[in-house]
């Protein structure tokens, strides 16, 4: 073996350094403290598989196998990334940007039922039912109006609380919108009672002008209500006067009064239609609010007195409408808050509501279809909406202009809310707000930047590096989101609120871990090339990154079990977001890091570093100046080990021999050009991690190293946080504090209560908010319908419709009619109407009006009527029957109308008491065909309608302001009705309550199994990856406590929970990953007891997991200023816990935890206690030979970005004692750093050999070996050389060679054996021998 050392003050090894008994000389303590001693299978498992395999350790075979070849892999990517980093970030950014341009293509989704009903569920069933049958999911609108007093404590039971709320509604009600050219008012689109068409064009068209609209108000117990039926022009009947008005207007003595002209009009078939509506007086008998108006009727009770009615009594019972019979609006509907003494009358009220019934978008394009007022446009369903939207917007509208005009002097708050208003509510939430997403990223960006910046080391400085990543990190959401795009996953609220702000904080998380091992590798880069030093990064945190992505990946996926379309399109996209992060993370930005270190290498300051030049001490900005330091405390030359600094020679020269071709028995020694030491300024001015000294003598006195004043999260875990919580005390304290959490959050869990209300998602401080709070707190008020379907023969199940609808009036909720029975429904009213006209044909038989054959003038209507539905037979080819007069009657004793003919009878129902059937609101689908009866007409054939496949069954709900009552509500009505569905009536409950609240039915199920599915996922990942089950247990474990705690701080928030705190606790699990994976796994990868393995664990990863939680922090900060109460609650808040939780958890219960019973480590050495064996140098590859480490040439300069990489790598632990032997062969070639840093190549054969070496130095080799046989496993080869070493240097050196480097002597004689292990590499043990050998050398400048 030849070695040469050139040096001014070369340490040298006194023989009480050397252990006793011939032992290999062990490396100093503080190379020990290198990553690969103390951690060896996360620096490199392949090193800790070896020492597995050569028998000095034992430990996780499998896992280090698993993680060699993965760890490889990554390693060759990182290697191929440096190599074209500037094509790889080219190609990234362009395919990101290509996928941006998804985003054009985005969808927005806003409708409930398109964001809370179950997606294939049974409710997405029934809507779509409902849908294919009316055309819509709703067949009908409200706009409502809700009074309050300004004072929670005072009544409206006062006429001017009455007369302030008329005021109101009229100017609503009586607002105009222009569009397409039309003026549309509220009689244009509101539900307004059908008349019968009696064939004569003045009469119908004096009833298509009186008949008001439908509006469910309590004025209508008094005559005011007559005010907001209008007409809004009043009507002009012959004889009577031109300014008929409801407020004027008694419909009896109308119809007497119109009798005294004799006119040809069937007044007695409109007497019948008027008392079966029960429209008798209208309002003329009903009290004034105020007795001295001119316009109060003299009829009104309080009139000629001028009392001031009774409120409280005249609201008890319910208010009618102008249609008594069908126009009955119970109490519940119209007062809220109310007070009641012991005989049921009102005595206080809090609240006033008044509804207006608008038709649905399809019902009202029907209306208006094939009609003059729309003949000129284009008449579509979109137009209908969007007229029925625009009015109802202009209705909110008013009622705000009214209540601001009055808001200092009115003791009253009026509010109004209608689906339009909630729909756009529901778009402004799903509205990205552009400027809160930049704050949000430039508040990432300065972080990032600023955590990275360092002042006074502009070269090393990573500030660049953290702002390319987090523009990255934001084009990479953008891209996956406009792939979510291209893929058809429509954008919601949660997408455009919180998705853009979580992916940010997620992907930056690990940004963050990369730099951070960036920074630590960067410190002891001297044992890497720097074209390898991108791959080391890689190869360090893939696994970590891996860990943390599958697992967030998984668990989103997991959230995707909940079957809410808006959070399923959540958890997908977030999904999404997070494999788009990991691509960009492990393939572009280590583009990002090899282009940083190519700028450290050309000494380019930090920021802007192609337009700045480094400082003139390359550790200081070109634009200004540090502090002089006195050249007394500076030291030159520091090379740093992990844990110490140790001090070098002022002046450090290398020298290489090389054995010479072609038979490489002659040797030659040169200087290693400068360019060849690989280092940076960093080593110059470093910090020592143990005790916080640099080079430039300690941290004392004035000096330019800022660092030893800095405050380092690494070093605050080393120092005091380890030490500190791997203490006895504080492990029992910290379980105990852990057990009372647990026990604290079970309690919390407890008082967490399904629900979300609707003033949840409607920003605080609006009309809206004040609306639904009034709402949900005075009347709970609710429309819903018992829909029965198709398939279902109903002539002949008629006794069970019937049973049907009276099993409604065991549900609590449902308002009853003033009789304490529930309102009729379609069947029960088309039975009172053929009841009716059985009557009068029995009369009119009696008389002799009506015969078999025919009926004479004197008959009635009716009785005509009801001659022509008897003589239906139901068959169309024999449709009329006369004989069936005496055999059969329209309704039969038991209340059955005749089933044969029960299609032909509804033709005649719908047409000819319109009232009636408007007033159902039954929707019967197909519409029944049109039959109008006319008396003079004989033609007995009445077209037969086409079987029903869809009714309705209205009721009004009241008392459902909390989530439990509704979903009790809910409960009862689908067993009702999946009691009837087992009898054969296909129905199914429809309306809000159902829309909205029927997801908790089944959300706790949900979240379960949702949660298992993601622990399990977690497990399953960290299972296969670490291949260790124990920590995979401790891991699921610790995120279990953490959605345990999450609940907690839900219940004492009063966070009710809904589907969003589900979702997001899912999403806990995948986060939670981040606070603690990193943990285990510096853990398990460390070498030791478990203290020192969780000291080294917290050491490593403290400052990446606090980094995580800040940058997750900061990703969501701007959701606690949206205007949604919404977001601030569910979102902010939840993930604010998260994060403490998962910090708490992460950093303080689970070391704990793993110090007390984790699992054992990957490695665990024999020899040494806390650390590997020293492990046996690679063989370094044979590189080619350099014109600029000959001797008499001068260097050539190196090209920009590369100088040093043409050099050979110099290792970080010379030995002389350190050979190894490639496998097979006995002729091997080595380079071997010898100290200080000298690199020596030696050629040793498989028998003795004489080599001498030209110059004046000469050296003898003897070599001695057993022969090498297969079933042998191991050879030992005995080298023993002396060399005698002269160096000449033929070229002036710089200025910087010292003129003392006096020659020295010294003898040394190496005895080394090397055992080789046939299947794994080699392991040394070397002794030395001063007895024998000489070496000497000496430095003569030229």
């Amino acid at each position: 073996m030849l070695a040469a050392t050139v040096s001014s003050k070369a340490p040298s090894v006194s023989s009480s350094e050397r252990p006793a008994g011939g032992k290999t000389q062990q490396p100093s303590a503080s190379n020990h403290c290198d990553d690969i001693f103390i951690r060896t299978s996360w620096a490199d498992a392949a090193v800790a598989l070896a020492q597995i395999d050569k028998g000095k350790a034992t430990g996780e075979r499998a896992a280090l196998w698993l993680r060699a070849r993965l760890q490889s892999q990554l390693f060759q990517l990182g290697c191929f990334l440096h190599r074209h980093a500037g094509k790889v970030l080219f190609v990234g950014v362009l395919v990101l940007a290509t996928f941006c341009v998804g985003l054009k293509s985005a969808k927005v989704h806003t409708r409930v039922d398109q964001l809370w009903v179950e997606e294939g569920g049974r409710l997405a069933r029934e809507l779509q039912y409902t849908r294919a049958a009316l055309g819509e999911a709703d067949s009908s609108t409200h706009q409502l109006v809700i009074q309050t007093p300004r004072h929670p404590q005072a009544s409206l039971l006062h006429p001017a609380a009455l007369l302030s709320h008329l005021d109101v509604v009229k100017a609503a009600a009586s607002v105009t919108v222009q569009l397409f050219d039309i003026t549309w008012r509220l009689k244009d689109m509101c539900y307004s009672p059908g008349i019968p068409n009696f064939d004569v064009h003045y009469i119908d068209q004096i009833f298509e002008n009186i008949i008001p609209c439908a509006i469910i108000t309590p004025l209508d117990c008094f005559w005011e209500g007559a005010k907001l039926l209008g007409p809004d022009y009043p009507v002009n009947i012959p004889g009577v006067g031109s300014k008929v008005r409801w407020t004027n207007l008694n419909p009896q003595t109308l119809i007497q009064h119109m009798k005294s002209f004799s006119l040809a009009f069937p007044f007695a078939t409109l007497e019948d239609y008027l008392k079966r509506a029960g429209i008798s007086s209208g309002y003329q008998e009903k009290p004034c609010l105020d007795p001295s108006d001119p316009e109060c009727p003299s009829t009104a009770p309080n009139k000629l007195s001028g009392q001031l009615p009774d409120i409280g009594a005249e609201l008890t019972g319910g208010c009618y409408g102008f249609a008594a019979k069908y126009m009955h609006w119970p109490e519940d509907l119209v007062v809220g808050g109310a007070t009641r003494n012991k005989t049921g009358h009102i005595q206080r009220a809090h609240a006033l509501q008044t509804v207006i019934q608008l038709m649905g978008e399809r019902e009202m394009f029907d209306f208006w279809s094939d009609t003059y007022k729309v003949h000129h446009v284009e008449w579509t369903q979109e137009k209908a909406a969007q007229v029925l939207e625009t009015w109802q917007r202009r209705f909110s509208e008013e009622v705000r202009r009214h209540l601001t005009s009055d808001n200092s002097t009115s003791p009253y708050k009026v509010y109004a809310f209608s689906t339009a208003t909630l729909n756009d509510i529901l778009s402004q939430f799903s509205e990205l707000s552009v400027v809160k997403v930049v704050i949000g990223y430039i508040v990432m960006l300065v972080y990032a930047g600023v955590s990275l910046l360092r002042w006074h080391d502009p070269v090393h400085s990573q500030a660049a590096v953290g702002l390319a990543g987090v523009v990255l990190v934001s084009i990479t959401v953008a891209a996956g989101l406009g792939f979510c795009a291209l893929l058809g996953i429509a954008f919601n609220a949660s997408t455009t609120q919180i998705v853009p702000f979580l992916a940010l904080g997620l992907g930056v998380d690990d940004l963050f871990l990369m730099t951070n091992t960036y920074a630590e590798q960067e410190g002891s880069h001297s044992q890497y090339s720097p074209d390898e030093q991108t791959g080391v990064v890689l190869k360090r945190t893939g696994l970590s990154i891996l860990l943390t992505s599958l697992s967030n990946m998984c668990t989103f996926f997991a959230a995707a079990i909940i079957p809410i379309p808006a959070l399923r399109v959540f958890s997908l996209q977030a999904a999404v977001l997070v494999l788009f992060n990991l691509g960009c993370t492990l393939l572009v930005f280590p583009a990002v890091v090899s282009l940083d270190l190519r700028r450290r290498h050309s000494g380019r300051v930090d920021l802007l570093c192609c337009c700045l030049p480094g400082g003139p001490t390359g550790s200081e900005w070109p634009c200004c100046t540090l502090p002089h330091v006195p050249s007394g405390h500076l030291v030159p030359v520091a090379h740093r080990r992990r844990g110490q600094v140790m001090p070098e020679p002022a002046k450090k020269l290398q020298a290489i021999t090389r054995a010479l071709p072609p038979d490489r028995q002659q040797t030659v020694t040169v200087l290693a050009p400068q360019e060849c030491w690989v280092g940076s300024t960093r080593e110059l001015l470093t910090v020592d991690n143990e005790r916080g000294q640099g080079a430039v003598g300690g941290c004392g006195g004035h000096h330019i190293m800022h660092e030893c004043w800095s405050w380092s999260l690494r070093k605050l875990a080393a120092t005091h946080y380890a030490p500190l919580i791997t203490k006895s005390p504080v492990k029992v304290v910290s379980m105990v504090i852990l057990v009372v959490i647990l026990a604290g959050s079970v309690w919390g869990i407890t008082k967490v209560t399904d629900g979300l209300d609707l003033t949840d998602i409607v920003p605080q401080n609006t009309d809206e908010h004040a609306f639904l709070s009034a709402q949900g707190q005075y009347f709970g008020f609710y429309n819903m319908y018992a829909v029965t379907e198709g398939d279902f023969e109903y002539p002949t199940n008629q006794k069970l419709l019937y049973e049907y609808h009276e099993a409604f009036m065991r549900v609590p909720n449902i308002i009853k009619n003033d009789d304490g029975g529930l309102p009729e429904f379609w069947l029960s009213l088309y039975r009172d109407w053929l009841i009716g006209l059985q009557k009068a044909f029995d009369r009119d038989w009696s008389r002799g009006s009506i015969t078999q054959e025919r009926w004479f003038p004197n008959a009635s209507d009716e009785g005509i009527l009801a001659y022509k539905l008897l003589v239906q037979t139901g068959h169309v080819d024999n449709p009329i029957d006369k004989s069936l007069i005496t055999q059969v009657r329209l309704v039969d004793g038991d209340g059955i109308i005749n089933p044969k003919a029960f299609y032909n009878y509804l033709s005649a129902w719908a047409s000819n008491d319109a009232l009636a059937y408007g007033a159902s609101r039954a929707n019967l689908r197909p519409e029944p065909r049109p039959w109008y009866h006319a008396a003079e007409d004989f033609e007995l054939k009445i077209p037969k309608s086409a079987p029903l496949v869809y009714t309705q069954l209205p009721f009004y709900l009241h008392g459902l302001g909390e989530t439990q009552h509704i979903t009790h509500l809910i409960a009862q009505v689908r067993s009702l009705c999946q009691k009837f569905e087992e009898r054969g009536l296909p129905n199914f409950p429809s309306g809000i309550p159902f829309l909205f609240w029927e997801q908790y039915l089944g959300l706790r199920q949900s979240l379960g199994l949702a949660l298992l599915c993601a622990l399990s996922a977690v497990f399953l990942v960290v299972s296969v990856l670490l291949l260790n089950l124990w920590a995979a247990t401790l891991v699921v474990l610790a995120l279990a406590a953490m959605v345990i705690q999450l609940l907690g701080v839900m219940g004492v928030l009063g966070i009710k929970l809904s589907a969003v705190p589900a979702v997001l606790l899912i999403v806990a699990v995948g986060i939670g990953v981040h606070f603690t994976i990193h943990i285990c796994l510096g853990f398990v990868t460390s070498i030791g007891c478990r203290d020192r393995r969780t000291h080294l664990a917290l050491e490593h990863m403290f400052a990446p997991v606090t980094h995580g939680a800040l940058t997750t922090l900061l990703g969501i900060i701007m959701l606690a200023f949206s205007e949604f109460d919404f977001i601030v609650r569910y979102f902010f808040y939840v993930l604010l816990a998260l994060v403490v939780v998962g910090l708490i958890t992460g950093l303080v219960f689970f070391p704990v935890l793993l110090s007390l019973i984790g699992p054992a480590a990957e490695v665990i050495p024999y020899e040494f206690p806390d650390r590997i064996s020293t492990p046996s140098p690679p063989p370094s590859p044979v590189q080619a030979r350099v014109g600029s480490c000959r001797v008499g040439k001068a260097p050539p300069p190196p090209r920009r970005g590369h100088s040093g990489i043409q050099c050979n790598r110099l290792h970080a632990e010379p030995s002389l004692t350190t050979i190894t032997e490639e496998a097979n062969s006995w002729h091997s070639t080595h380079e071997i750093v010898v100290q200080p840093e000298v690199v020596v190549e030696t050629t040793t054969y498989g028998t003795p050999q004489n080599a001498s070496t030209g110059g004046s130095g000469t050296s003898h080799a003897s070599t001695s070996a057993s022969p090498m046989s297969g079933s042998q496993s191991h050879v030992t080869t005995k080298v023993t050389a002396t060399a005698h070493v002269k160096v000449e240097v033929h070229t002036p050196l710089p200025g910087t060679v010292e003129h003392d480097l006096g020659s020295s002597s010294c003898s040394n004689k190496s005895h080394s054996s090397l055992r080789r292990d046939s299947s794994s590499g080699s392991e040394h043990d070397s002794s030395s021998d001063n007895n024998s050998g000489k070496h000497g050398g000496g430095i003569a400048p030229s």
